[in-house]
């Protein structure tokens, strides 16, 4: 097998300029790709695990939500509590969990996450009553959160920069892919297990891949970036020849500079007031209030979900009379989210073909101007009745969900992990994905009410305005992080480049 040339020895470097060096083969050559390591194959295959599992057991929870309404005998105004139980506890895990990364390491929450989450889903099995299966819920919610934050990180921090984004919406797109067969599962077993315990089967089928993902999590490198941040050179140097091993080896020797990345702070980098202070405001801005918009219409266009999969796959019992009919129910939802699925997956394809090749700002621009278009042609169905309504709302419906999986719902994801400073990029990636779930919370309470008061014309309006909003601001807050060296981001007071603003 040829040999590969040795990097220069004596030159101490970040750990990220290593990750980008491409090897070169010892006649002089260039490999003309950057060949991932076994472990960084592990670490992306256990991140991406981590987001199929997240849209795996939220959407099997929704197929599930039928026969648990009716074993636990809870009225349809306490069914809102199973979502508000997860989104819920996204909120403090992201916040709470999420920002801990930066105190504790990647790796170590990045395994207490799957911890969390394997208690709580084989707890959610054995539940007696509606409050212990919230409490599970809400338990789950909290891993989830964590890991928004967590499993960006851990790539990013791992992967080359001219890769990064590619990767970390492939292993994001997961979370769809989790969600097909979530919804596949769910129907496979309310066919196999017709009664009321079909929920508690579907759950017990993730927990025993989830416990493997876990113990395999115990195996993969800490952060050398984290590390290096930190102070702790010959942990990093150490991470960092774990992280690129390979065969033959490149680079043979590792030295890292002993003087901190650029950007970093102590202890974490200080409470979450930091994020707003001059050198950062730009950055949580730019991950947060877009993030918050784009959930707001994402979660808005559900009120038209109903007809949609009415129209698309059959109308569901109004009134159940049987166990039959209860089953014929989740049998048509299991369908409806399987339809919605695929075209988050469609989506999300051409966000992971493109957002290293156009940049993460153009397509969250252009994403929350399609979801605009999207969502006033929804609108236009309110003046008209029959097949032409239910072609004006699927063909908006059609067109925000490509458009908001191209742009805002991978981009902004993709963007709260890269803007921040690597001491403080869990606290700020956490941060947003709270801040996000505001948005879904606002919507899953408040516009049920405001369908009433204000009516759907002006509701769809309202979201119109919300995707404009969301493209203004990304634009006046822009930073372009494709292809940026991770150790560029926050340098403000080094020699360092800045993230790059788009002209």
């Amino acid at each position: 097998m040829p040999s590969v040339a040795n990097s220069v020895p004596d030159q101490a470097r970040t750990v990220q300029d290593y990750i980008d060096e491409r090897p070169i083969w010892a006649d002089g050559t260039p490999i003309h790709s950057f060949p991932m390591t076994a472990m960084q194959r592990r670490i992306w295959m256990l991140a991406a695990a981590g987001k199929f599992f997240e849209g795996f057991v939220v959407f099997m929870t929704g197929v599930a939500l039928p026969l648990i309404a009716r074993e636990f005998e809870i009225a349809p105004a306490e069914h809102g509590f199973v979502t508000a139980a997860t989104l819920g506890g996204i909120l403090i895990g992201a916040v709470g969990l999420g920002s801990l990364s930066d105190y504790f390491g990647r790796k170590s929450m990045f395994i207490v996450e799957m911890i969390i989450f394997t208690a709580f889903l084989g707890a959610a099995v054995f539940c007696t009553s509606f409050i212990s299966l919230i409490f599970c819920l809400f338990g789950l919610g909290i891993a989830l959160g964590c890991d928004y934050p967590t499993a960006h990180m851990i790539i990013s921090e791992n992967i080359p920069s001219t890769s990064r984004g590619r990767l970390v919406l492939a292993a994001f797109a997961f979370q769809a892919i989790g969600a097909l067969g979530g919804t596949a599962v769910g129907y496979a077993v309310l066919v196999a297990v017709p009664n009321l315990d079909a929920w508690r089967w579907m759950f017990a089928t993730a927990v025993v891949p989830a416990l493997l993902v876990t113990i395999g999590r115990f195996y993969v490198t800490e952060s050398a970036n984290w590390l290096h941040t930190r102070g702790a050179t010959e942990r990093a140097q150490h991470a960092a020849s774990r992280l690129l091993h390979r065969r033959p080896q490149y680079p043979q020797n590792i030295l890292l500079s002993q003087e901190r990345p650029a950007g970093h702070a102590e202890h974490g980098g200080g409470s979450f007031l930091s994020l707003f202070n001059k050198r950062y405001r730009r950055a949580t801005i730019l991950a947060s209030v877009p993030w918050f918009l784009q959930d707001l219409s994402t979660y808005g266009i559900g009120i038209f979900t109903p007809t949609i999969l009415a129209a698309a796959i059959g109308q569901k019992a109004e009134h159940v009379r049987s166990m039959s009919d209860l089953i014929s129910n989740a049998t048509l939802a299991a369908k409806g989210d399987a339809m919605i699925t695929t075209l988050l997956i469609v989506g999300i394809a051409f966000a992971v073909m493109l957002a290293d090749k156009l940049g993460r700002i153009r397509l969250q621009i252009y994403g929350f101007l399609g979801c605009a278009v999207g969502l006033f042609l929804a609108s236009l169905s309110v003046d008209f009745s029959g097949g032409l309504k239910i072609v004006l709302i699927f063909a908006g419906f059609m067109l925000f969900n490509f458009m908001t999986n191209v742009g805002p719902n991978a981009q902004t994801y993709l963007l709260a992990g890269e803007v921040f400073p690597t001491a403080i990029r869990g606290k700020g990636a956490g941060f947003a994905a709270a801040f996000a779930k505001i948005g879904a919370v606002a919507t899953a309470f408040l516009f049920p009410i405001l369908l009433v008061t204000i009516g759907t014309r002006w509701l769809l309006y309202g979201l119109v305005l919300s995707s404009v909003l969301g493209a203004i601001v990304t634009w006046m807050y822009r930073i372009e992080t494709t292809g940026l060296n991770l150790d560029r981001i926050g340098a403000a007071e080094s020699d360092c480049a800045q993230p790059r603003a788009v002209p």
